[in-house]
C-alpha cells in the first residue's frame, strides 16, 4: 500500500511538472524566480513641497539591472497605489547601451494576454506575458511604457538606482534613443522582473529602509543587497541566488512613514515574490529615531513641531513586530536573516541614549533569541570599535546614521555566504 501510494505521488509531481511547463509555454523544467524588484508606495507629502505633476501622453523609460539572467521572462508593473485604474498604452524591453538607448535588436513587445495595451485596476498588479530574449545577471535592461492618459504617479519606487527618462508629448518605447524632456531618480508601475530558471534557483529578499534602499551610497548599485549580489555573482560554485532589495527610505516596522509599516507590506513584498527563499529583515532605526526628531525651523520662521512624536516604541514593541514577521515567513517555508541595526550616534536630529537602549536591545535579541536562522551582524561591521555607538569615520556618509559605498561594502562582505547555500546540498 505504502509502495503503490508513493508511485501516485511520483506520477502526480510529474504530471503536476509537466502542466506547469505547458501552462508557461516552455518545455524547460524550472519556475520562475524574482530577478529584480522594487518596494513599491506611494508619493510622499512634504509641507510646502511642489506639487505632484500628473503624466499625459508621455513616455517613461526606465533601466533597472537584474541579479539573475535567463532566457526567458517577464515584467511586473502596478498600480496598488492608485484611485483610478492605470492605462499603459504599450510598453516595450530591451537590453540597455546608455543615457537611455539601447541595444540594437533587442527591442521587444511586451504583451498582455496577447494585446499590446493594458488597463491595470486599481489596487491591483499586473504581469506581462512572457518574453524570449537572453539577458545576462547583471546587465542592465531598459523598460520602457507610454501613458496616453493624464496620470498620477501614484505608485513609484523614491530612490532609483539609474536616472528614468521622461519623454516629452508621444510614445517613445519602441525608439532606440530617448530624447528625454527630463531625468528622475525614481522608477514608476513597475514592480518587478522574473526570469524562468531552474527548479533549484531560489531568491533572497531584503526587506528594510533607507540603509536598505542604499541612501547615500553615491554610487550606482552601492546599496548592500546589490553589492551581495556582486558578490555571489562572483563567486564560481553555489548555485545562482537572485537578490532583491525591498528596502524604503524611511520604512518602519509599527507605524507607516514612507511607505506603509513593514508588517503592512510584508505580504506583498517578501511573501508573493516568486521563488523567494531568504529573508534578510533590517528594520527599526527610523521607529527608534523619528519620535525623537527635534523641532525644525521653518524657512519661514515657524517651527515645524516633530508629527511622530507620540510614536515612542519600547524595544519590546520592536522585537513583537520583528517576531511577527519571522513567524510569517517560516509559515511559507522561508528562512530569515536577522540584521543588527547599525548605530547612529552624532545622528544629530534622532540620537537619544533612550533610543540607542533599545537599539542595543533589540541587537542583543537578535544575535541570541535563536528566533532567526541566522544573524548578519551589521553593527559590528561598521561601528567604531573604540565608540561602538558610532559609525567607523571611514564608512559613514556624513549624517552618521547612513553608511556610505565604503559601508555598505562592509555590511554586504560580512554575511556568512553559506548561510544562504543550504540549498545547494
Amino acid at each position: 500500500m505504502t509502495r503503490r501510494l508513493a508511485r501516485f505521488s511520483c506520477i502526480l509531481l510529474l504530471v503536476t511538472s509537466a502542466f506547469a511547463m505547458h501552462a508557461q509555454g516552455t518545455s524547460v523544467p524550472g519556475h520562475w524566480v524574482g530577478a529584480w524588484s522594487t518596494a513599491l508606495h506611494s508619493p510622499r507629502s512634504f509641507p510646502g513641497g511642489p506639487p505632484v505633476v500628473p503624466f499625459g501622453d508621455q513616455t517613461i523609460r526606465m533601466v533597472i539591472r537584474p541579479t539573475l539572467g535567463g532566457d526567458r521572462f517577464r515584467i511586473r508593473f502596478s498600480n496598488e497605489f492608485g484611485v483610478t485604474p492605470l492605462s499603459i498604452g504599450s510598453a516595450h524591453v530591451a537590453l540597455t547601451k546608455e543615457n537611455g538607448e539601447i541595444v540594437a535588436g533587442s527591442d521587444r513587445s511586451l504583451m498582455f494576454n496577447g494585446e499590446p495595451a493594458v488597463t491595470i485596476p486599481t489596487g491591483a498588479p499586473m504581469l506581462s506575458d512572457p518574453v524570449e530574449l537572453r539577458v545576462a545577471a547583471m546587465s542592465e535592461v531598459t523598460i520602457s511604457i507610454f501613458l496616453p492618459k493624464s496620470t498620477l504617479p501614484a505608485t513609484f519606487h523614491l530612490l532609483g538606482q539609474h536616472p528614468s527618462y521622461i519623454s516629452a508629448t508621444g510614445d517613445f518605447t519602441s525608439a532606440s534613443s530617448f530624447t528625454s524632456a527630463r531625468e528622475v531618480s525614481s522608477w514608476f508601475f513597475l514592480g518587478g522582473m522574473d526570469v524562468w530558471s531552474g527548479p533549484a534557483t531560489v531568491a533572497l529578499v531584503a526587506l528594510g529602509d533607507s540603509i536598505t534602499d542604499g541612501f547615500a551610497a553615491k554610487a550606482p548599485y552601492g546599496d548592500w543587497p546589490n553589492q551581495l549580489a556582486t558578490r555571489l555573482a562572483g563567486e564560481k560554485k553555489g548555485l545562482a541566488l537572485a537578490v532583491n532589495n525591498e528596502g524604503i527610505g524611511g520604512n518602519r516596522v509599527l507605524w507607516d512613514g514612507a511607505g506603509v509599516s513593514a508588517l503592512a507590506r510584508f505580504d506583498r513584498d517578501v511573501l508573493s515574490q516568486p521563488g523567494v527563499k531568504y529573508l534578510v529583515i533590517m528594520e527599526g532605526i527610523n521607529d527608534i529615531g523619528w519620535p525623537h526628531m527635534k523641532p525644525r525651523q521653518q524657512a519661514d520662521g515657524t517651527t515645524r513641531e516633530n508629527p511622530w512624536a507620540g510614536q515612542r516604541v519600547t524595544s519590546e514593541d520592536l522585537i513583537r513586530g520583528l517576531r511577527q514577521m519571522v513567524d510569517r515567513a517560516h509559515e511559507h517555508g522561508i528562512r530569515v536573516l536577522g540584521a543588527t541595526i547599525t548605530p547612529y550616534e552624532g545622528a544629530t536630529t534622532t540620537f537619544t541614549d533612550d533610543g540607542e537602549a533599545v537599539r542595543q536591545a533589540v541587537n542583543q535579541w537578535i544575535r541570541t533569541s535563536k528566533t532567526f536562522d541566522g544573524v548578519c551582524d551589521f553593527d559590528a561591521a561598521v561601528r567604531d570599535p573604540t565608540h561602538p555607538t558610532k559609525f567607523k569615520e571611514e564608512l559613514q556618509s556624513g549624517d552618521y546614521l547612513h553608511p556610505n559605498a565604503a559601508g555598505y561594502k562592509a555590511m554586504a562582505d560580512s554575511i556568512n555566504l553559506s548561510v544562504l547555500r543550504q540549498d545547494a546540498k
